[in-house]
């Protein structure tokens, strides 16, 4: 694991979009992608610079070692590889047993998700619940405790 000084590399996108890392070598490294240490409980804190066999070529310890033109470029690239629906509400769901369908509002619009089994639902850390569909599309409750009454009382349900 190498932690880089901001002026040995260079990050930048190629003629075809790609994530493109520049080593300290002059080495470009095509088709990179950056992946969070701890993408749910500290998004900021830890981002490795990855090859597409999987090697880390630089570890940033946090948002704050990465240069402003830097952070866009990855942010933008963790945006498309980042795919994780935030619960806002539970509207409904068919049965108190498992499997069941659950209609939610997340923060990306309404949907339906089925519901295989109460191990689908995993507690994260203190309030923050990880919830899989049987796609395996994984949801996110934010914080348990902030939603409202009828969702409250819904997800204890199966808890």
């Amino acid at each position: 694991m190498t932690q880089i000084n901001q002026s040995t590399h260079q990050l930048e996108r190629d003629a075809l979009g790609r994530l493109v890392f520049i080593d300290n070598k002059g080495e470009r490294h095509v088709g990179v992608h950056p992946v969070r240490a701890f993408p749910i409980t500290a998004p900021g804190a830890g981002i490795a610079i990855m090859n597409q066999s999987g090697k880390e070529l630089c570890w940033f310890p946090n948002m704050a070692a990465i240069s402003e033109a830097e952070l866009g470029l990855i942010e933008e690239e963790l945006a498309e590889r980042e795919f994780m629906p935030v619960i806002e509400k539970i509207t409904k769901v068919s049965t108190f047993a498992t499997p069941s369908i659950w209609d939610i509002e997340t923060d990306r619009g309404p949907t339906r998700i089925r519901l295989k089994g109460e191990e689908d639902i995993r507690r994260i850390a203190g309030n923050t619940l990880l919830i899989a569909d049987s796609n395996g599309l994984q949801f996110l409750i934010k914080d348990s405790t902030q939603l409202d009454k009828v969702s409250k009382k819904l997800l204890d349900r199966f808890r």
